[in-house]
């Protein structure tokens, strides 16, 4: 048998059509013809294709699935899907009973013609890995890279061959998974950035550590989810909002981060254009606060988005180390809208330190140039000074020289703003020194973090926690 991984687009598509219980359809619309193909082209497809069809008329694709102001969307999908597995059910009851039913659809926007648009869509499998058995759903979002149309459709047409061969034979592994997925399609050609399952034989997978691997994998550089979980597209969930950042490691979450959050939004509501019910509050991890001698573990990052997720906030997570990038990136989803940044005053040390940029060929300037050129501005965290103990914030702190006129500039102009209304009590606290007392059993650590949180290191025993309690009865 020839290894797995070395399969081609058509020895996959052959293999689904030549495994006798794998029945379904196809339903495409727009860009996304190229998958169905593929199975014909292979050979053996009438055993395993009921249907394919391709609602390229929005006229007919509302007398199929009913009227609808966007097309190329989640909610579109997820009807498609729908309506597809229960057709079949409903044309097909006998051969239900002696088959694995399946449909994949996709609602994809290509590149144009004139090249002015961003080719991306929803791709998504309804599936039963039993006969008869309650079905899985996969849920794909793609961005596609090739610089033509064909080439994107191409692209499409062996994601989808992909994503059908590794849910029927490699859906038990999510590592080789998502190997199996991207098989062919380097980043430079497909962004795979939400991924989202669900079903009876998917209990075991945790979607927000599919999202972890997204990112770890250099499948795309950001994803996100709510604070049930849910795996959002930001895209979608971050079009046109006010969006408030703010970056750390939350290892745990305390008092003083969401002081920083609710002092910092405070200032934020003030500003021309931002509404509350427009403002969406994000916590940002990057995969550098996630490592932690050399590893990223999966369970100390859920513990984090557990926390996070009981106090009410979205999370993202990133590839993107310096300021300026993630700025530069939510500001191609904001569409215009005003954007702020929440950072602690030492993090300033950081961004105004020229060496940071050694990379750019514009360095410091180009920098400063793409993160603060949009609708954003930086509001900053004081601190107790780490050497006397004293008040250290935004007017005392001490940058080199020949930049004080840019950090003038950046104030002048509404781009950087001190948090004033912040208590001072909690500036002693440091997540590190938190973590130090709940490894150490020091019960002092409750009072530098918030009810629910202590509630759930407890509950959960998160961070090296011990439940002495426990340890006793036992």
């Amino acid at each position: 048998m020839k290894n797995e991984t070395r399969l081609t687009t058509e020895e996959k598509a052959l293999k689904i059509n030549l495994t006798p219980d794998i029945y379904g359809c196809f339903a495409e619309i727009g860009a996304g013809q190229e998958v169905a193909a593929n199975f014909f082209q292979a050979g053996g497809s009438s055993g395993t294709i009921a249907y394919t069809q391709s609602a390229y008329d929005m006229k007919v694709s509302d007398s199929m699935y009913g009227p609808a102001t966007r097309y190329v969307c989640e909610e579109r999908l997820m009807t498609m899907l729908h309506t597809e597995f229960e057709t079949m059910n409903y044309r097909l009851p006998e051969k239900a009973k002696s088959a694995r039913f399946f449909a994949f659809c996709n609602t994809v926007e290509s590149l144009n013609y004139h090249k002015t648009n961003q080719g991306q869509g929803w791709v998504g499998l309804r599936f039963q890995l039993t006969q008869g058995g309650a079905p899985n759903d996969i849920i794909l979002h793609v961005k596609m890279h090739d610089n033509s149309n064909k080439a994107q459709q191409e692209a499409l047409g062996i994601l989808g061959v992909n994503l059908l061969h590794a849910a029927y034979f490699h859906h038990d592994d999510l590592d080789v998974f998502l190997s199996a997925l991207v098989n062919r399609l380097p980043r430079e050609r497909m962004e795979l950035d939400m991924m989202r399952v669900s079903g009876p034989d998917f209990d075991n997978f945790d979607n927000r550590i599919i999202a972890l691997n997204l990112v770890k994998r250099g499948l795309t550089d950001a994803t996100m989810f709510d604070l049930c979980g849910s795996v959002l597209q930001p895209t979608a969930a971050l079009y046109k909002k006010n969006i408030l950042l703010m970056r750390g490691r939350f290892r745990p979450v305390t008092k003083v981060h969401l002081d920083m959050i609710e002092s910092g939004t405070k200032q934020f509501l003030k500003e021309d254009g931002v509404k509350e019910e427009n403002l969406l509050v994000i916590f940002e991890l990057t995969l550098k606060d996630l490592t932690a001698d050399g590893k990223i573990s999966d369970k100390d990052f859920v513990d984090r988005a557990e926390l996070l997720g009981s106090l009410g906030y979205t999370v993202m997570i990133s590839n993107y180390l310096k300021h300026y990038k993630m700025v530069d990136y939510l500001a191609t989803i904001a569409r215009g809208q005003m954007m702020g940044v929440i950072v602690g005053v030492y993090n300033l040390h950081t961004i105004f330190d020229e060496r940071y940029y050694d990379n750019l060929p514009g360095g410091l300037l180009e920098a400063f140039g793409r993160g603060f050129g949009h609708k954003m501005k930086m509001f900053v965290y004081p601190a107790n000074d780490v050497e006397t103990g004293d008040l250290y914030g935004l007017d005392d702190i001490v940058i080199p020289k020949h930049l004080n006129g840019l950090m003038q500039y950046m104030k002048d102009n509404n781009k950087m703003e001190a948090i004033h209304d912040y208590n001072s009590q909690l500036l002693h606290i440091m997540s590190d020194d938190v973590l130090s007392k709940i490894k150490a059993g020091v019960s002092s650590w409750e009072d530098d973090v918030p009810e629910e949180v202590v509630k759930a290191i407890k509950f959960f025993e998160l961070f090296g926690f011990v439940n002495r309690e426990k340890e006793i009865h036992a």
